[in-house]
């Protein structure tokens, strides 16, 4: 059978279809990783809110016991505010991870349509080498059977002569 004429296209097809998916399972763990990132950022909000009121309630009740005044309490507003104002810097965190998380997904949906192209453009050239090879077989079958019959027909002519032969 004669080498197909476009197995190098073939080739790189393969290739780019395999560097596709290669893309695509990057794109994805990236995402995964945004997700988890943004997960442990909230959590640590919510812990941080948590602490927050745990922290304050914990002062009042030191002030309340020592009798403090209102310098004390100056002192735990200044603390809660201090408190909430990184809580405030953590939101913003959440914030940007989730604009890195919807552009990571972007990422990878537009890695999953570049996969899903190469592998369209690899299946394409496959299909053309099947129809090459049957074309190339239904060939040489007919090249064989016309060997065949031209065979049949020197047999045949030469059987006819020699029975005519006196």
């Amino acid at each position: 059978m004669p080498a197909y004429r476009l197995q190098t296209l073939l080739e790189i097809r393969t290739k780019a279809e395999d560097q596709a998916k290669e893309a695509f399972s990057h794109a994805v763990k990236a995402a995964e990783q945004g997700k988890k990132k943004l997960a442990d950022l909230k959590a640590g909000l919510e812990r941080r809110k948590a602490e927050r009121t745990a922290k304050v309630q914990a002062f009042l009740d030191e002030m309340t016991q020592k009798g403090g005044g209102i310098t004390a309490y100056q002192q735990m507003k200044r603390f809660e505010d201090r408190l909430k104002d990184e809580e405030a810097l953590a939101e913003l965190e959440i914030e940007e991870q989730k604009e890195v998380l919807a552009e990571a997904e972007k990422v990878v949906e537009q890695r999953r349509a570049e996969m899903a192209e190469a592998a369209m453009a690899k299946k394409a050239i496959e299909k053309h080498k099947e129809t090459w090879k049957k074309q190339v077989r239904f060939e040489l079958q007919q090249r064989e059977e016309m060997n065949q019959e031209e065979i049949g027909n020197a047999l045949h002519l030469q059987r006819s002569r020699a029975a005519n032969k006196p």
